[in-house]
């Protein structure tokens, strides 16, 4: 199966941007707040909060639930389509929070707060990710030919 670039909707600008944002965010929650911008730690931190830690995590998580609405503002939000039956999300989505249980964090806080950090735990919880992924991939795509 050759790969091919979806040239209509290929958007390296607004890609550029949102990684340039996701950094900032990260750099600023760091270096302001002392925390790292991990969704898993935030969310579970608001589950069972802590004096003074209430405020900033819910700051966070709004932020991150408004900005497709703030976004749209300025440009038409890309149709989203979901080809797996609701089941299927729903045991992906325990699998996911069961993860980063056991990996003490999320792809988020390893990926972009940990390896910028230098964290060896969080070089190999990304590798992890990674090989699991390409994995998956290759499963999907060239065993089982699923498109």
């Amino acid at each position: 199966m050759p790969i091919t670039i979806d040239w209509p909707n290929f958007t390296p600008w607004t890609a550029l941007a949102g990684g340039a944002l996701i950094g900032l965010a990260a750099s600023l929650l760091i270096l302001l707040n002392g925390r790292i911008a991990g969704i898993s730690g935030i969310l579970g931190g608001l589950l069972r909060p802590a004096p003074g830690e209430i405020a900033w995590r819910a700051a966070f998580l709004i932020g991150l639930v408004a900005s497709p609405w703030l976004y749209a503002l300025a440009a038409p939000l890309p149709a989203v389509r979901i080809e797996a039956p609701e089941g299927l999300l729903i045991a992906a989505g325990l699998l996911v929070g069961l993860g980063t249980r056991y990996g003490a964090g999320c792809t988020s806080g390893h990926g972009v707060c940990g390896l910028s950090r230098l964290s060896p735990r969080s070089l190999a919880a990304t590798l992890g990710f990674m090989a699991a992924g390409f994995a998956t991939v290759y499963v999907v795509r060239h065993l089982i030919r699923m498109p």
